[in-house]
């Protein structure tokens, strides 16, 4: 309890460093979630729609869960060298199988009763795409979205094995800044996860149309 107690005293002499390192922290996990964000959502998104590829979907899942992101650091280690790019390329190839797997299931899971009726109203694929599957499939989509941020978050906390900054070069150097630093930058890392987890929240919820929103919470049919 002394050495928790003594992390916030950390904080307070340390202010500037753990803000630069936080910075620099976010700028690696959300270079890392764009890219992932652009290569898995569209892919997801198609794959649901077609209502195929739902084995690759899975199986991209299963092995990006399996990879250790240690292990993928220290792989690139030796393709890519030390830096800023190594630890990006890690981050993505963890990044993307939640967001994968959710934007598939998301799409894929639409009633498809709904999407016959749409099209015999004559709406194009993509029309049905955008006007229907997409609504329904945010919720869903959305927490893959959610899940991937968390993780990245908290993994880049091993970007400093590769040189990558952060906040993690503040936890993995006991000898530097002590135990009470350590803690410290975890629980920053911990509030930046969280923050960021109930950003996209919100995010959510702006985006879900209402009706969407309220059978999803639980409610009946909407008013």
């Amino acid at each position: 309890m002394h050495t928790f107690l003594d992390s916030f005293t950390f904080m307070g002499g340390h202010l500037g460093l753990l803000l630069g390192k936080a910075w620099s922290h976010l700028v690696l996990s959300a270079a890392a979630f764009a890219v992932a964000l652009v290569i898995a959502a569209p892919l997801g998104v198609w794959l649901g729609h077609r209502r195929k590829g739902g084995f690759i979907a899975i199986s991209v899942s299963n092995v990006g869960r399996a990879l250790p992101s240690l292990a993928l650091i220290a792989i690139f280690l030796g393709l890519l060298g030390i830096g800023f790019t190594n630890v990006v390329v890690a981050l993505v190839i963890m990044a993307v199988p939640p967001i994968l797997t959710n934007a598939y299931l998301a799409v894929e899971q639409v009633d498809t009763d709904l999407v016959r009726a749409a099209r015999g109203m004559g709406l194009t694929s993509w029309q049905i795409l955008f006007r229907i599957e997409l609504p329904l499939a945010l919720p869903v989509l959305f927490t893959g979205i959610r899940i991937a941020v968390v993780y990245v978050i908290s993994s880049a906390t091993l970007a400093a094995v590769a040189g990558g900054g952060g906040l993690g070069d503040i936890i993995l150097n006991q000898v530097a800044y002590g135990l009470s630093g350590v803690i410290a930058a975890a629980l920053w890392v911990a509030v930046l996860a969280l923050v960021a987890d109930a950003l996209l929240g919100g995010v959510r919820k702006l985006l879900t149309p209402r009706g969407v929103r309220h059978l999803d919470d639980g409610g009946g049919s909407p008013d």
